[in-house]
């Protein structure tokens, strides 16, 4: 005879995690990506516009912690489908080194986490951990081919916009392109100004606002898309702000106060952002009132 089980499926204890599997697992991931990662961490150091890059893995492993009561009461159920995605990110892998492409090569990375959540827990377990897998995307640089579509034209209209705000302040200046030239200066607006550092690390600010700050999906999805509008709008603006001290002061236009000015330029951009999701919910607020009134 065989011992009956005690208690009902509901009342039995949880399957958990064995930790010595996913320790192996772990390992196995780092030992594999250990190249990759150290790519990544030299960039991310080296890269102006990726300087966000260490926060995203520690940010994300916070919400991933955060979301673990949501899952206390529920026993894992291996997905042999993840075993799957761990193969297909192997294979990108492998292809990304015969060609040197490293963004296929970054991306099998976060590709291979999320195939080993949905094969070691289960398809509940990758939707719990769903929005901090996502945010491991941003850890990843964008690949140098888009980059360089976005870059120029975000340039010249930073420079444009500068040149019509100059302009109006009654400072001569004459525009070529993304070079603005100026009685005591000529400004280059190089990448580093196309506003792109701003956009990508803003981008990634405003998800991570919105997941703590507001529920409403709503918000949070206009708040993702106002990013664009808000960082093109501060770089224009820091543009303009570098061409007026430039008029006076060319020396100025770059070394630590051209630095400081764009961290400066940043947390407004940031700070822009947290007043416009104030507003949001307000107008939100106020229309939900307005439909109570009606209804009732």
């Amino acid at each position: 005879m065989t011992p009956a089980l005690t208690g009902s499926p509901s009342t039995r204890t949880p399957t958990r995690f064995s930790w010595l599997t996913i320790s192996w697992v772990a390992a196995l991931l780092v030992l594999c990506y250990a190249p990759v990662l150290r790519a990544l961490l030299v960039q991310w150091y080296d890269d102006p516009d990726m300087g966000h890059g260490f926060f995203v893995p520690a940010i994300a492993a916070y919400i991933a912690w955060q979301l673990r009561g949501n899952i206390a009461d529920k026993s894992p159920a291996p997905n042999w489908w993840g075993l799957v995605i761990m193969a297909w990110a192997g294979f990108q892998l492998y292809i990304a080194t015969l060609g040197a492409e490293l963004f296929l090569a970054r991306t099998s990375l976060v590709i291979s986490i999320i195939g080993a959540v949905l094969f070691l827990g289960g398809t509940q377990y990758l939707k719990t951990f769903a929005f901090p897998l996502f945010l491991l995307f941003f850890m990843v640089p964008i690949p140098t081919v888009i980059y360089n579509q976005i870059t120029f034209p975000l340039q010249l209209l930073a420079s444009r916009v500068a040149e019509n705000a100059i302009s109006v302040i009654g400072i001569p200046v004459i525009r070529e392109g993304n070079v603005l030239e100026l009685a005591e200066q000529k400004l280059n607006v190089v990448e580093a100004c196309s506003g792109i550092r701003s956009l990508l690390t803003l981008t990634f600010l405003s998800l991570v606002y919105g997941y703590f700050f507001e529920k409403r999906t709503w918000i949070r999805v206009v708040l993702f898309l106002s990013t664009i509008p808000i960082a093109i709008v501060a770089n224009a603006g820091r543009v303009t702000v570098t061409g007026i001290v430039a008029n006076f002061k060319p020396e100025l236009a770059e070394g630590l106060f051209h630095e400081a000015q764009g961290w400066v330029i940043f947390m407004v951009a940031f700070a822009i952002l947290a007043i416009f999701h104030q507003a949001l919910v307000r107008v939100s607020n106020l229309a939900g009132r307005k439909n109570d009134k009606a209804l009732a």
